[in-house]
Parts: C-alpha cells; sequence; structure tokens
C-alpha cells in the first residue's frame, strides 16, 4: 500500500538505493507505488526507466524514458536513458541526437553523465564517438584518473597502442590506485609481449578487483612462468578461488546445456576421428613426397593423427580442425578449456609455447 507520507524524492532515493544493491525488481516495486501518488514525477519515470534497462525488458525502458521526457524534454538522465535503449534497438543515429542533446544543454561538466555516455557507446562498439565523451569529461576534471583512464581504453580499441599506454600510465600517475586502469594496462603489455611489464601491473591488482577471467589466467601463467610455481603452490589458491567464483556455480540449465553439448560432442567426435584419420593419410602421402626441413616440427593427437609443419603451421592446421577462429582465440579458447580438464595452465603467447604447454598438459604429444 503507497504510504502518504513519502515524498516523491524518498521513493527516489529508496528506489535508488535497491537499484545500486541490483534489486531491480524491488526497485521497480517501490518506483511504481511512487507513481501511483506521485504521477508526474520526472525522477520516478527515469528510474523506472533504468530498472527496467538494467533487467533488458528495454521496450519498457524506452516507454519510461520517453514518459519522462514528456514532462521534461531537456532532462539530461532521460535523454541518456533514452539513448542508450536506443542503442539496444540498433537505432544509432536517434541515440547519438538524444546524447548530443545533453551537451547542446549544456551538461559537458556534469562527468558521471559524460563517462556513462562514453562508456554505453564504448560498450556497443562505437569508439569514436565514445573517445568525445570521454575526453569531455577529462576536460572538466584533469585530475579524474577514471576519465583519463576511459580515453586510454578507447585509444587502445582504436589500434594506438602506444598512446593508450602513455594515456593509462597519466591515469595510474594521477591515481596508482586505480585497479581497472592498471589490470588494462597489464593486459595491453601481455598482449605485446612485455611479459614482465605485464607482471608487474597484474601482480599489484587483487583477485576482487578482476569481474572477468582473462587477466587472473594471465597472472596465474606469468607466476608459474616467472616465479616457477608450482600447481598447488598456496600463492596461487586465492587466484584460482576468485576463477571459480566468476565462473559461478552450474544451475539446472547449464548442467542440462552441458549435457546436451556433451552428447553433440560424442556424436561430432566420431566424425571428427574420420576426419582426421583422413587428414593424417593425406600428411602421410606429403610426407613420402618432401625431404622433412630442419625447422619442421611433428605432433601426435592420438595414436593415429599426427600434424607435421612448423609450429605455426601445426598451430594453423589445429585451429582449421576446430573451426578456423583466429589463432590466438583458438589459444585462448583451447587454454581455457585444457584448464578445466587438466588444472594446467597453457601459454598462449605464441604457436610453440602453446603446443609444448598443451603436451605438457597431456593433450598431444610432440614427436619432434
Amino acid at each position: 500500500m503507497a504510504n502518504p507520507f513519502l515524498s516523491s524524492e524518498e521513493y527516489d532515493e529508496r528506489a535508488h538505493q535497491l537499484y545500486n544493491e541490483g534489486q531491480y525488481d524491488e526497485a521497480l516495486d517501490v518506483l511504481r507505488e511512487g507513481l501511483a501518488l506521485y504521477p508526474n514525477a520526472v525522477e520516478l519515470h527515469i528510474g523506472v526507466g533504468y530498472a527496467y534497462h538494467a533487467r533488458e525488458e528495454y521496450a519498457w525502458a524506452r516507454r519510461s524514458f520517453e514518459e519522462a521526457l514528456v514532462l521534461d524534454p531537456e532532462h539530461e538522465d532521460a535523454l541518456a536513458g533514452l539513448g542508450e535503449t536506443l542503442l539496444k534497438f540498433g537505432q544509432q543515429a536517434s541515440a547519438l541526437r538524444s546524447f548530443r542533446r545533453t551537451l547542446e544543454l549544456g551538461y559537458e561538466d556534469d562527468i558521471e553523465l559524460m563517462l556513462q555516455i562514453g562508456r554505453a557507446l564504448f560498450r556497443e562498439g562505437l569508439i569514436d564517438e565514445s573517445r568525445e565523451y570521454f575526453e569531455t569529461a577529462a576536460n572538466q576534471t584533469p585530475d579524474s584518473a577514471e576519465a583519463v583512464s576511459c580515453i586510454g581504453y578507447a585509444q587502445h580499441r582504436l589500434g594506438d597502442d602506444e598512446s593508450a599506454i602513455a594515456t593509462l600510465r597519466k591515469a595510474l600517475k594521477i591515481d596508482e590506485d586505480h585497479t581497472e586502469a592498471r589490470i588494462y594496462l597489464g593486459n595491453i603489455f601481455y598482449d605485446r609481449g612485455d611479459y614482465e611489464a605485464a607482471l608487474y601491473h597484474l601482480d599489484r591488482s587483487t583477485p576482487d578487483d578482476h569481474w572477468d577471467e582473462l587477466g587472473i589466467w594471465r597472472l596465474i601463467e606469468l607466476k608459474k612462468m616467472v616465479y616457477r610455481l608450482r600447481d598447488s603452490d598456496p600463492e596461487l589458491k586465492p587466484w584460482e578461488e576468485r576463477l571459480a567464483e566468476l565462473a559461478g556455480e552450474p544451475d539446472d540449465i547449464d548442467e542440462m546445456l552441458a549435457e546436451i553439448e556433451a552428447r553433440a560432442a560424442e556424436a561430432a567426435e566420431s566424425e571428427a576421428r574420420g576426419q582426421l584419420e583422413l587428414f593424417g593419410a593425406l600428411l602421410s602421402t606429403f610426407a613420402q613426397d618432401k625431404v622433412t626441413q630442419p625447422d619442421e616440427h611433428c605432433i601426435t593427437i592420438d595414436e593415429d593423427n599426427s600434424i607435421e609443419g612448423t609450429w605455426e603451421e601445426i598451430l594453423q592446421k589445429m585451429s582449421e580442425a576446430r573451426g578456423g577462429n583466429s589463432l590466438k582465440e583458438f589459444m585462448q579458447t583451447e587454454a581455457r578449456r585444457g584448464f578445466s580438464l587438466t588444472g594446467h595452465l597453457i601459454p598462449t603467447e605464441d604457436a610453440e609455447s602453446f603446443i609444448r604447454g598443451s603436451a605438457d598438459a597431456g593433450l598431444l604429444r610432440i614427436v619432434r
């Protein structure tokens, strides 16, 4: 039952607290109760819009933001929320107009709003457009490590790693505890093969600083490689626990999908084995027609199938057998699969390290 003693601002405040705690259903209940008393309260309509957006109910979110803009056509939060929702419908031009309106109305000094818009564009792959809003925020507050680091993320996604590294270092000079920037910087160094710098930055984070698995995988790999840690070393335990936490416990749907996947994999395995046998026969035929070069190697996947070539050629053939993803994606996917099967971390920095790591994990055998 609606409480007539609460103001619309108090309803909004209660809902906002629930929203920040991730209790979107409860936040919606509070907002609807408030709207029953205050149907023209713009903030409550906007709150409903963001709650629906968080629940990925974008049609309802759009309706709520549009209702708010009928009441106040120049409300910056409604304009930003509508823009985010329009992006989900693929209406980029309309979304950009809605975002642009916030600048025209003079809200460039609202740093949180600029970062919100920039991140929304960044998530949808509109990197050039996102960078404008990040730079607007940074120009308003040059000492904001968050705003500066967001520019670095955009630079990296645009392929300008040198500028990204310089920008992220600048952000860390502003705030050395800005772990999001430090983890991102560590991953850039890892991708560039500068493992010492990658380890330096990733090792200054804690397990709870990570919200995806990639940085943790890489840090564990680097710790094992550089510090010669064993799989059972206590130093790795907190990181492995965080990996398990991020992976989460499988629910009934996950288990059902895993069972379906297992059955499909079993059916595909027989077909794949036949293809590999044919592939192995072709390789044997090729081997009869040429002399093995000194830099060529040979691996066996099972007793009947082998692949020859340079490390890079072997990796390419393995990737093609799995569907032809990019070599980097193939190595990362197989490294994760190998870890789940064997508990061994497989390096992914180059073809040779990946193949030797796979052999150490028992997933294949190197003949030469």
